[in-house]
């Protein structure tokens, strides 16, 4: 076969075997691609309903085109802020709030700047879609079935802006809890910086105290008032107020702790009368000066500097005053006035009066405002009930200095207990301690009946009881069976009336014309009392007959019997009489037993000197000679003490009516006040 002839058939079969090579290459192609056409086979019905929407004319399809670009631009710019929204949240939800105040707070301005422009925006957006929707819906641009679920999307769209937790579906809840956390602060802030006022007292009886300030920094009120500025641009500044009035009563609370205040919580069923509190109602006054002048005002000038609204400020404050203890303060104050009359009540009240018009220009500054209505109208009451009560036990007590005549005079004969505290209790009415006071009460009363009152009304109330207590002892005078007793006792009486009010106010109203006639009867009663009783018996002490023995020794002898005798006998019974008698001023009771004395002893002496002898040397002679002159003397210098356990000064059993009792506890035993018992 010729060479030539087979390149042909070499070239064809290569041709054929490449064809072969590159069939089998497209068949293992087409077997790998197997798996992907079945993929876009699968695929082709979505895609299908995915293009059917926008199956429409060129034209249509270009006309719709600016309307998408309007409703998509909102809505891009509003996911873009969503997105910047909840990039905010780690430092909001961080600790840089205790470290770094301000630039929390700046943080938290921008997510309320991106919160404002999605609350104005969204909505906008929301109706650019609603928009193109409709206009997909009217033009038939897209299918119906994908225009119906637009509508459910954009429904759900509108649901969701109208509910009221909008809000946090926009930020998840992140402005809501950097407000918590911000008011978490403000609450820390506050606590850290309030101290009680440390209260050191310069004497045990807590007198004086020395105020330690405690105010809170500067630095730390600039927080505070930063932190108040946002969340009352976020509606929340009540919540602020309340943490505020918490943390601050508690303070105050803690700084009237170690005062002891038990005292304030008694009813007027715990108190018998104002005497078992009358130490309560002295702390009671400083207590309240305290509170008002350091703590409340504190608290006042705090409450400006936190509070930049007037209302809010004033309502901050009375809740604060309330709730810590000034209602407190006020009603122990309306209690004391609950408490039955009695004349020391009405110097309590005058107390009462004089602590709450120390405080008045504080009261009207501190609790002025519409805020402390309740602290307003507590107060009124008060000083109503305190001059109301002052006025009514002043006017009466005349009448019940007349009603203790019908008591019957004190056994003893010394000067009623009544009597001593009425004089000491005038002229303390009427002293420069409670005169301005009472006048000051009794013109206030007096003004509420459109009447006037006048200085020269309170010294003639008070002259008026005087005269009254003169009147009681001369009635009283004659309720003694024992006349010697009733000259006694009207000597006591005198001599008090002249001694006690000598050199004082009262006595300098009455007079001296009127102190010396109490002299002058103390002077006639002392005689008339020595005249009979000690006086009396020198004459038993006979000379009759006796002169040189006359009468002859055993006549003589007898006769010094029969004389002693009768002289002991008179004796025992005079001193038997008067051994509870008693003269409670010392001057006069010394003075009162000398007299007896000379009026006794010298005779006495004078007498055993010249017939003791007679009866000495007999055998009976201690019948006779009963007493030497010392043992006289001895007897005569201890009559008219003070029996221990003297506690009345009537010995009636039955009680008188009205404010005093029985007896009345001497005042000389208060320091500061009598007391009624």
């Amino acid at each position: 076969m010729d060479l030539g002839n087979l390149e042909p058939l070499v070239s064809a079969r290569k041709s054929l075997r490449a064809s072969l090579e590159k069939s089998k290459a497209l068949a293992a192609a087409l077997d790998r691609a197997a798996p992907r056409l079945d993929e876009i086979h699968h695929r082709l019905p979505s895609l299908e309903a995915a293009v059917r929407p926008i199956r429409a004319s060129k034209d249509a399809l270009l006309s719709v085109g600016g309307h998408i670009d309007r409703a998509v631009g909102p809505a891009a710019a509003v996911l873009r802020v969503f997105d910047a929204v909840h990039g905010l949240e780690r430092p909001l939800l961080s600790d840089q709030i205790r470290s770094d105040l301000a630039g929390y707070l700046s943080v938290l301005e921008r997510l309320e700047e991106a919160l404002r422009f999605l609350s104005d925006n969204c909505d906008l957006a929301v109706q650019w879609l609603d928009d193109i929707v409709e206009y997909l819906e009217e033009n038939s641009v897209a299918d119906a079935r994908f225009v119906a679920e637009l509508k459910k999307s954009l429904n759900l769209l509108h649901e969701s802006r109208a509910s009221e937790d909008a809000q946090s579906r926009v930020d998840g809840g992140l402005l809501i809890a950097s407000l918590e956390r911000l008011e978490s602060e403000f609450r820390l802030l506050l606590e850290e910086n309030s101290v009680p006022l440390s209260m050191s007292p310069s004497q045990p009886s807590d007198q004086h105290r020395i105020i330690a300030p405690s105010l809170i920094p500067t630095n730390i009120i600039q927080k505070l008032l930063l932190i108040l500025e946002r969340v009352t641009a976020n509606g929340r500044l009540e919540r602020c107020v309340s943490i505020y009035v918490d943390v601050r009563t508690i303070n105050v609370r803690a700084s009237l702790k170690d005062l002891d205040l038990v005292y304030l919580e008694m009813t007027a069923a715990d108190i018998d009368s104002v005497r078992s509190v009358e130490t309560h109602i002295e702390r009671w006054g400083r207590h309240l000066e305290f509170a008002v002048k350091h703590l409340f005002e504190a608290e006042y000038k705090l409450c400006s500097d936190v509070f930049d609204n007037n209302n809010v400020r004033s309502e901050c404050f009375a809740t604060v005053a309330a709730n810590a203890g000034i209602l407190a303060f006020l009603k122990f104050g309306m209690t004391v006035t609950e408490t039955k009359n009695d004349p020391i009540k009405l110097l309590k009240l005058l107390d009462i009066f004089r602590s709450l018009n120390k405080l008045r220009l504080d009261f009207n500054r501190l609790f002025g405002g519409k805020a402390c209505l309740e602290i307003q109208n507590l107060t009124r009451d008060l000083i109503k009930k305190v001059i109301e009560g002052a006025c009514e036990i002043f006017w009466e007590l005349l009448v019940q200095v007349e009603l203790q005549r019908q008591m019957p005079p004190p056994a003893d004969g010394a000067v009623p207990r009544l009597v001593s505290f009425i004089t000491d209790y005038c002229n303390r009415l009427i002293g420069d301690d409670y005169r301005p006071v009472l006048m000051q009460v009794l013109v206030i009363h007096r003004s509420w009946k459109q009447e006037r009152f006048q200085e020269r009304l309170l010294i003639d109330a008070v002259l008026n009881i005087i005269r009254a207590l003169e009147q009681n002892f001369e009635v009283w005078s004659k309720g003694y069976d024992d006349q010697v007793l009733a000259y006694l006792f009207m000597m006591n009486m005198h001599h008090h009336f002249y001694k006690a009010l000598k050199g004082t106010r009262l006595g300098e109203l009455l007079g001296e014309v009127w102190l010396k006639e109490h002299e002058q009867y103390k002077e006639y009663y002392t005689a008339m009392y020595l005249k009979e009783s000690w006086g009396k018996l020198p004459a038993l002490l006979s000379r009759e007959g006796l002169i040189m023995f006359s009468v002859g020794r055993a006549t003589a002898r007898d006769s010094v019997k029969k004389s002693l005798r009768g002289f002991n006998e008179a004796f025992d019974e005079m001193y038997k009489r008067q051994t509870n008698w008693v003269v409670l001023d010392k001057d006069l009771r010394e003075r009162t037993c000398q007299l007896a004395v000379q009026a006794i002893v010298p005779v006495y002496r004078s007498y055993m000197q010249s017939y003791g002898p007679l009866v000495e040397q007999d055998a009976s002679s201690a019948k006779y000679v009963k007493y030497t002159v010392q043992a006289l003397e001895k007897m005569l210098g201890s009559l008219f003490q003070v029996k221990p356990g003297r506690s009345a000064s009537f010995t009636s059993p039955r009680q008188s009516n009205g404010m005093f009792g029985s007896g009345v506890v001497s005042p000389s035993k208060y320091s500061t006040s009598p007391t009624v018992v």
